[in-house]
Parts: C-alpha cells; sequence; structure tokens
C-alpha cells in the first residue's frame, strides 16, 4: 500500500512539474509578463488608465501568438497589429453612430470570420481584430485623445512581440521541445487505450471511439510539431546537433505511432479465443509499462533533460513467450499473441533507438532525401484569396459561420442600444457571442456550457477575494496568479481558465472603485444573456449540421487509404516506394482520419432530432480505422518479406479490396474538378503460387481480412448514400408542400 502511494505522488508530483515545464504555462508566462509589467509600471508612474490600454495591446497580441514556426508566428502578431489599426481607425471613426456603427460591426464581423478559410492562425488573427473592434464600439470608451490611445495599445502589442521575439532568439528549439514532449504524451495515451483491448472486461466498440478521439489529439500535435520542426531545413542541419536530435526523436515516433496501429485484431475474438487462459492480462500489463516509458521520455524531453530508461523489458517479453508456448503445447493457435508480441518488440527496439541519442551521438545521420522532402510534410495553408472568394457561397460552411457572426453581432448591438442597456453589459454580451459561437451546433452548445459554468465558479471566488482582502498588495498577488493561471490553462481546460479569468477582471474593475455585488451580478447576467443568443443563433441562423457535411470527409479517407494500400502495388510489381512518397501516404490518412473522427464527434454533440446517421458513420468510422490499422500491418509485411513470397493470389485479393474501396469513392462524388479521383491502376502479373511459406500465409490472411472489411465499409457508404438521398428527398418535398 505504501508503495502504491508513493508511486501515486511521485506520478502528481511529475505531472505537475511537467505542467511547469510545458508549453502551455511558458505561453501563459509570457503573456502575464507583457501584461502586467507595463500595468505596473504605469500604476507606479500615476498613468493607470494607459497601463490598461497597454496591457489590453499586449494581451490582444498575445493571445494571436499562437504556436508554430517562428516566421509564422512574426506575421501572424505583425498582421493582428496592421489590422487592427485599421480597424481601430474604422470604428473610432464612426462610432457616434448606433446605425453606421451596426453596418460596420456587421461588415467587419463577416470579413474576419471568414479569416477561417486560410487557416487557423489566421482565425485566431480575425478573432482579435473583432475583439479590438467590439472593445471601442461605445463612443464613451474613446472619450479624449482616441489616436493618443491606438498608440498604447500598438506599443502593448510590440512589447509583447519583442518578448515572443527574444524567447524564440534565445531558445530556438524550446517550442519544438514542448511541442514533442506533448505529442508523445498523446500517444502514450493512445496505445494506453490499445492496451484496453487486452482486458477482458473493456467495452470494445466504445474503446474504439476512445481511440478515434485520441488518434485526432495525436495528428493535431504531430502536425504542430511538423509545423514548428520542419519549417526550414535547420532543424536537421544543424550544427548544434539539437535540431537532428530532435527531428530523429519525432521521427521515431511517428514510425513508432505506426507500429502500434498494425496490433489491430478482431478484438472481440481475441476476447472469446484467449480470455479463458488467463493471457490477456500479461499483455496489456507489458503495453502499459511501454506508455509509461514514452511518458518518461516526454518528461525528460520536456524538462531539458536526456532520457534514461526505467524498465527493462527482457523479462516481460520472456514471461509473454513463456505464456504463449504453453498454450502452443495445448494445441491451442496463437498466431494473433506471436504477431501482437512482434509488434511490442518493434515498438521497444524504438524506444532503445531514442534512449540510444545523447549529446555526443545523436544517431545516424538523416538521409539527404529526408532533408530535402522536408518541407513537403507541412500543412502549407497561405492566405489565397481564391480560397477566400470560393468560400463565398452557402455550401461552405465558413462562409455561413461568417454571416452568423455578422448578424449576431450587429444585430444584438443594435437591440442593447436601442432598448438602452448597460454600455458596459453590451460589451460583455457582445464578447461571449464572440467567444462562445463557433462553426459547429455541438462546438457553440459545449463551450456555452463552459463559459456559462466558469464565470459562474470564478465569479463566487472573486467576489470572496474582494470581500475578505482588504490589502491590495496580496489583492494584487491574486490578481497575477488567477491572469497566469487562466492563461496558462487556455488551451487545455477553457472551464478552469474562465474560472481564473472571471476572478482577474473582477478584481483589476475593483482596483476602479466598482462595486463588486454588482459588477459579478452584471457579469453573470451578461454572460447568460450572450450564452443563449449564441446557443439560438446557432439553432436558427444558417446551422451547420455535420449530418449533411460528414460525406466530403468520408471521401477524403477513403481516398487516402486507397492510396496508402496502393504503395503496396508498387511492391509487387518490383518498385521500392521512396521514404518521402510513403511516409506522405502515412501523413495523409493521419490527418484524413482525424478529420473524420472530428466530424462524428460533433456528429454526437448535436440535437437527437439530428443524429439520422450516427449508427452508419459510427461503423464507419470504426471499420475505416481497422482497415489503416491492417493496411499499415500489411505493408509492414509487405516490405520485409521476400519478392518470392508474392503470388498471383495476392495481387487478385489485393485489387478486391481496392476495387471496393474505389466503388466506395465512386459512391461520394465530389463536385470539385480539383478533388476528382483518377487512380493509375496497373497490377503486376506474378505467377501462382506452388505453395506457401509462414510469410505468404500471413500475406494472405492480411489481405483477405483487408477484403473484408473493405467490402463491409463499401455496403456502408452504400447504406448511408442511400438513407441521405431518401432523407433530403423527403426534406425538398415538405420544403415544397410547406
Amino acid at each position: 500500500m505504501y508503495l502504491c502511494l508513493a508511486h501515486f505522488f511521485m506520478r502528481r508530483t511529475r505531472e505537475i512539474s511537467h505542467f511547469f515545464y510545458s508549453q502551455y504555462f511558458a505561453e501563459g508566462l509570457m503573456i502575464t509578463l507583457g501584461c502586467i509589467i507595463p500595468l505596473l509600471v504605469c500604476v507606479y508612474l500615476g498613468y493607470a488608465n494607459e497601463g490598461t490600454l497597454i496591457s489590453f495591446g499586449a494581451l490582444l497580441i498575445g493571445l494571436s501568438d499562437t504556436p508554430g514556426a517562428p516566421s509564422h508566428r512574426r506575421l501572424g502578431m505583425l498582421s493582428t497589429i496592421g489590422l487592427g489599426i485599421l480597424t481601430y481607425s474604422l470604428i473610432v471613426s464612426i462610432n457616434f453612430s448606433i446605425s453606421l456603427t451596426t453596418i460596420a460591426i456587421a461588415l467587419l464581423g463577416f470579413f474576419f470570420a471568414m479569416f477561417a478559410v486560410f487557416n487557423a492562425r489566421a482565425s485566431t488573427v480575425g478573432t482579435m481584430c473583432t475583439l479590438l473592434m467590439l472593445f471601442n464600439v461605445q463612443h464613451s470608451v474613446n472619450a479624449g485623445n482616441v489616436w493618443l490611445n491606438l498608440i498604447f495599445v500598438i506599443a502593448g502589442g510590440m512589447w509583447y512581440m519583442l518578448i515572443s521575439m527574444w524567447s524564440l532568439q534565445i531558445r530556438p528549439y524550446r517550442i519544438a521541445q514542448q511541442e514533442l514532449a506533448e505529442s508523445i504524451r498523446y500517444v502514450a495515451d493512445y496505445i494506453r487505450l490499445k492496451a484496453d483491448f487486452y482486458d477482458p472486461n473493456i467495452d470494445i466498440d466504445k474503446n474504439y471511439l476512445k481511440l478515434i478521439e485520441k488518434q485526432v489529439e495525436v495528428n493535431k500535435h504531430q502536425e504542430s510539431v511538423r509545423d514548428t520542426l520542419f519549417q526550414s531545413k535547420r532543424s536537421i542541419k544543424d550544427t548544434t546537433k539539437i535540431g537532428r536530435y530532435l527531428t530523429l526523436i519525432f521521427s521515431d515516433i511517428v514510425d513508432l505511432f505506426e507500429q502500434s496501429l498494425t496490433t489491430q485484431y478482431d478484438y472481440n475474438a481475441i476476447k472469446v479465443a484467449y480470455s479463458q487462459y488467463g493471457v490477456l492480462v500479461p499483455f496489456k500489463h507489458a503495453i502499459l509499462k511501454v506508455t509509461n516509458e514514452l511518458d518518461n521520455i516526454a518528461y525528460a524531453i520536456n524538462a531539458n533533460r536526456l532520457p534514461k530508461p526505467t524498465y527493462a523489458f527482457e523479462n516481460d517479453m520472456n514471461h509473454l513467450r513463456e505464456s504463449v508456448e504453453k498454450l502452443d503445447k495445448q494445441g491451442v493457435n496463437t498466431i494473433p499473441l506471436k504477431k501482437v508480441m512482434i509488434n511490442i518488440r518493434t515498438i521497444i527496439k524504438y524506444l532503445e533507438n531514442i534512449y540510444s541519442y545523447n549529446s555526443t551521438n545523436v544517431g545516424p545521420n538523416i538521409p539527404k532525401e529526408e532533408i530535402d522532402s522536408a518541407s513537403q510534410f507541412i500543412t502549407r495553408d497561405q492566405i489565397d484569396w481564391k480560397k477566400f472568394k470560393s468560400n463565398l457561397s452557402l455550401q461552405s460552411s465558413a462562409f455561413r459561420h461568417a454571416i452568423r457572426v455578422g448578424v449576431v453581432l450587429s444585430g444584438t448591438y443594435l437591440t442593447l442600444n436601442l432598448i438602452n442597456f448597460n454600455p458596459n453589459g453590451i460589451y460583455w454580451t457582445l464578447l461571449t457571442i464572440l467567444v462562445i459561437l463557433k462553426p459547429g451546433f455541438g462546438s457553440t452548445q459545449e463551450r456555452n456550457a463552459q463559459r456559462l459554468i466558469g464565470t459562474l465558479i470564478g465569479g463566487i471566488l472573486g467576489a470572496v477575494v474582494i470581500f475578505t482582502i482588504d490589502d491590495v498588495t496580496i489583492r494584487f498577488i491574486f490578481l497575477i496568479f488567477f491572469f497566469l493561471s487562466g492563461y496558462s490553462l487556455f488551451r487545455i481546460n477553457y472551464i478552469v481558465a474562465v474560472m481564473f479569468i472571471t476572478p482577474y477582471i473582477l478584481i483589476m474593475l475593483s482596483f476602479h472603485g466598482t462595486d463588486t455585488l454588482e459588477m459579478v451580478t452584471e457579469r453573470i447576467i451578461d454572460t447568460f444573456l450572450g450564452g443563449v443568443i449564441a446557443f439560438v443563433s446557432s439553432y436558427v441562423i444558417l446551422p451547420n449540421w455535420e449530418s449533411f457535411q460528414f460525406r466530403d470527409n468520408m471521401r477524403s479517407l477513403l481516398i487516402a487509404n486507397y492510396n496508402y494500400l496502393a504503395q503496396a502495388i508498387r511492391i509487387l510489381a518490383g518498385e521500392q516506394p521512396t521514404i518521402t512518397a510513403y511516409k506522405l501516404s502515412r501523413k495523409e490518412v493521419y490527418i484524413a482520419s482525424a478529420n473524420m473522427g472530428s466530424t462524428f464527434q460533433r456528429m454526437l454533440t448535436e440535437p437527437k432530432w439530428r443524429q439520422k446517421y450516427t449508427q452508419e458513420v459510427n461503423r464507419f468510422v470504426i471499420l475505416d480505422h481497422i482497415l489503416s490499422s491492417h493496411a499499415a500491418n500489411l505493408l509492414t509485411q509487405v516490405q520485409d518479406a521476400d519478392m518470392d513470397c508474392y503470388s498471383r493470389e495476392h495481387v487478385r485479393l489485393l485489387k478486391k479490396t481496392l476495387t471496393h474501396l474505389r466503388k466506395s469513392i465512386a459512391l461520394l462524388p465530389s463536385p470539385d474538378d480539383e478533388r476528382k479521383f483518377d487512380p493509375d491502376e496497373d497490377f503486376p502479373d506474378l505467377n501462382v503460387a506452388t505453395s506457401e511459406d509462414e510469410n505468404s500465409k500471413l500475406i494472405t490472411e492480411q489481405l483477405q481480412f483487408l477484403s473484408k472489411i473493405s467490402a463491409d465499409l463499401h455496403k456502408v457508404v452504400q447504406q448511408l448514400v442511400s438513407r441521405t438521398v431518401e432523407n433530403e428527398h423527403k426534406e425538398s418535398i415538405n420544403l415544397t408542400n410547406g
């Protein structure tokens, strides 16, 4: 018991220290320094209002400084400053007129919301410019020298940008380290869920859904690492070796993650076949040790230390081997268990590779091909105004959301002004709408609940601090604590972040002599009002229902799997695909799987009457996950096997699988000519097999299973297409009759 308690506290201590080393705390600390330092200096000099404006400018630019390559971060901050100046200049010139301001809010709200069509960073820039606009919609806000106020806001933004660029200059690889560590932790969590499949008591279908949800997170963080690490060749040519060190570890982690995908079997069959022998739990424990080792590596990288192994897996593998041999002697078919053992050994080998890298040995040289092709692995979402123009259609979810933002913000502003609502209340209500309103109904609903709960708890917490602590210095210490905690947790847990940011705002306003109880009440009312408006508008103003949009993501995923599996054709034809071609096709599968997984998650948050296809999409997502995993397993076997193992039967089975996928893709046509699917199929004509060795049998089994899964996928797609066409026909008849 004491050992368990000691292990628990040690794990919790490491979790806490990992957070303080993480990028989240670093971001929160940087924003805190950027906002609090100028405020302190100005208050000391007697310029509290000017300090507040400088702090606000630093906050705007700080929130736009999302993780990524230094050049992208710099461009994002400069864009926020430039567009912010234009936005401020326009709004302060017309905010004396309610009608003109209403029109400006509608147009600018729409314009900035459309930035989402470019990329996530551009979307954040647009949100910050909208926030600046809302902060200045009241004429009384800018009484006095409005242009001097703008200078203070710009000064705050430039001050934060200076801090950000300075930190990147002195520690250029720190962000890559932190993001890499975070991505390793998510891979560990993914494999931990895979380990649960070997628990006889687990609900397999529910665990699949958790697995797919976790894969979305894994892909997001791996994309972030690529963006940070591969933006230039410097990271893999760096003479200090740290760039190459991080690149090699990331490469091994991606390969390790793929290897974990290949440990994919019919877990229901495995449970039925082996649970009675008690052999599955030791497999689970061995895999869990692998995940603990990954956590250990992530912690060491995050803490800027050299990872050192904590486990010796030899005894575990020997124990597994003995258990399997014992079943062999009883006449039980143990081939699936042996394949799991091989995969675990391979994963352990990747761990050993990572541990072998150190300050004097950073492993083998990275092949020139990988250096030259590094930029191909970066998702480039450039600012292309043709893309903006092509999305000006009701078919675009971004366009529908942008219209909703413009209409709701301007309509709310006009209505609240006509009923003489409290000016501060107007700002807070509009801010709540901006923060809560998301492109999808489910996302808006979730953010709405988080905002309201966080505001309620934070309001009570802030009131307690203000009513019980009279000392200004102690209050200010709490203010810094709440600010730092709120913005450190902003990307981890939104409820807790709001819970800390709310008392920060209340304490800040209390320094200006505002009545605390009235202030708390107003903030809660404003938040509730904004939440209700955002919720209702997402339901009635051009709503984005995933039930109408999932087919595009489904098609992209099928195409990605087709191209990935088609790599086997080239291998069977005697070609050896380049490392770049193979890894790019693998990456496309990961991205498409993550997009489809996100779509399905959003479908589950929509109203019940809109969840018309969740069962079929659920089935599709699970089957496709199984297909992707078995495709990865097949490609590993095909690459490792001798050419003599291949036969005409293998080509026939592969052709059958790809045909099922091609038929499924044909059922989901794309109106976009650029996304037309035109596969190049040149199947090799191999000899008929006279006999099969063990490797050849394994390949045959994999292809037979892939053929079955692809056929099941085709049936699910047929059912989905049939149901959607039928429902759309019914709805069109109802609209005509209505």
